[in-house]
């Protein structure tokens, strides 16, 4: 185990935090419940968001970018979305500062208000569809396929890092279609974008779902979402995609000419991931030692590290590793070669272990006269000897073949997936964490009361699932098919 990190049976919490710090993906700031995202953990989202980014455009969206600034008219526009964000809003009201006249520091210009107070964003569906007022006339303008990558701030309470910040980044995208079945066709297609990219990029597998009405985006008319099972048993929400319907469109009388002739709504949807997804990324894979990344988002796929006692063998050792390096580099891996002499080779090891490295090559003088180097995996901790002929195939093999056994993760899901009847068994299980399928009888106030004497939430009602019949875990009452409930994040 890496020095000094907590172990996970023991203070999953404190281990967690202490990876983040460690293997340096960020750290808190100045500023209370913000973060600072250091080069190596903003390296990792780099890489989220340029395979997202790839995953939107193929699907027809373009990026744009609209302001930090909502005018606080705009938020009341759309009153459940007002409501849902009130008690989130951070909220400029002055433009200026000045000398305080007891010449110590400076205080608000009270002459500087502003005539309308401005919301800085908590999410932008208000100032977007503002501006697509101006965008939309014709059924010839739709749809409009828009993302932006922006920050947004969402004053928080208790914030942990990634996980819950009051300013995080995110992409968010807002499309507007010409039929409700076209909207709502999106929003599933985004949520598959969003799916495909947790499994196939993150090694996550997630439940494709709808959100119950009580956990809907503020001014949905549906929310879907994809729900992860993290390590200690709790679940965390790693994206959302809403039908808007054309709640939004009347609330800024976005009116578009169809194809009859006649004017209508325009029909809407939203989406995003954020940060977060660091999160999940971390609490989903890595183990005691430290970090354990998918090669698909690894920033060093591959680091080489000479072990050597004199100057003569490193020059030795990098003869032979400078060529297999600009090998590696050409066949697209990112690898690193570490020949830096402030620390020993040993400290090195553990270093791009606690760093969640997915492949570290050793070569030392021995390996040299055998033609052999030492491969060591980050998502088994085993380690072999290859000869260095070949070994470029070798590791491109390699990586894949842990890209697929860090998905493997789906297992851990399958075994902490319960059925559960009665309440006692119910709360029982909650207890002990995992995704707890279970009937419910459809109302917010049941809901309501799980929430209050569990901590437990509807974590989605699944889209690929069976009609059951059956009664309720909490009132008895009728229900048509099992939801799934866990304690989140």
């Amino acid at each position: 185990m890496a020095k000094g990190l907590p172990k996970r049976s023991e203070n999953y919490s404190e281990w967690y935090n202490e990876i983040v710090k460690r293997a340096d993906l960020a750290e808190n700031s100045a500023v209370r419940g913000c973060m600072v995202i250091k080069p190596y953990g903003f390296a990792i989202w780099e890489k989220m968001q340029r395979a997202l980014d790839d995953m939107f455009k193929a699907t027809g969206h373009v990026n744009a970018y609209f302001p930090l600034f909502v005018p606080k008219s705009f938020l009341e526009k759309e009153e459940e979305h007002a409501e849902g964000f009130a008690k989130e809003c951070a909220v400029v009201t002055h433009y200026r500062l000045k000398a305080n006249p007891d010449g110590k520091g400076l205080i608000v210009d009270p002459a500087a208000k502003l005539e309308e107070e401005l919301i800085i964003r908590p999410t932008s569906e208000t100032v977007i569809w503002n501006t697509y007022k101006n965008w939309i006339q014709s059924w010839r303008d739709l749809p409009l396929l828009i993302n932006q990558w922006c920050n947004v701030v969402r004053w928080e309470m208790r914030t942990r890092l990634f996980l819950r910040t009051t300013e995080f980044l995110w992409q968010e995208g807002h499309t507007a279609h010409s039929t409700e079945q076209e909207a709502i066709e999106e929003t599933e297609r985004m949520l598959d974008v969003y799916a495909t990219f947790a499994e196939e990029w993150m090694g996550v597998p997630v439940l494709r779902g709808l959100k119950s009405p009580n956990e809907r985006f503020a001014g949905a008319i549906e929310t879907y979402c994809i729900e992860a099972l993290m390590q200690d048993g709790k679940a965390l929400q790693a994206g959302t995609s809403h039908f808007l319907g054309q709640n939004f469109a009347k609330s800024f009388d976005v009116k578009f000419v169809n194809k009859e002739n006649e004017q209508e709504y325009a029909w809407a949807t939203s989406w995003g991931v954020s940060t977060r997804l660091m999160g999940a990324l971390i609490m989903a894979h890595s183990d005691d030692q430290g970090l354990v990344l998918p090669p698909k988002l690894a920033p060093i796929q591959v680091v080489i590290i000479p072990i050597y006692k004199t100057l003569e063998d490193l020059a030795v050792i990098s003869d032979k590793v400078n060529p297999l390096f600009e090998e590696l580099k050409a066949a697209g891996i990112s690898v690193k070669y570490d020949d830096s002499d402030n620390q020993r080779s040993g400290w090195k090891f553990a270093e791009y272990e606690l760093k969640g490295v997915p492949i570290r090559l050793g070569l030392g003088m021995r390996d040299l006269e055998n033609g052999t180097i030492e491969v060591a995996r980050r998502d088994t901790l085993t380690k072999e000897s290859q000869p260095i002929e070949g070994i470029v195939e070798h590791v491109k093999a390699l990586l894949e073949e842990i890209q697929t056994n860090i998905y493997q993760r789906l297992a851990f899901r399958e075994e902490n997936t319960f059925l559960v009847d009665t309440w006692e068994d119910f709360k029982a299980q909650i207890e002990r964490g995992g995704f707890v399928l279970a009937h419910w009888d459809g109302t917010a106030e049941t809901e309501e009361k799980i929430k209050e004497e569990t901590k437990a939430t509807i974590r989605c009602i699944p889209l690929i699932s069976t009609m059951e019949a059956g009664k309720c875990i909490y009132s008895g009452a009728d229900s048509g098919k099992r939801v799934v409930f866990a304690k989140a994040y």
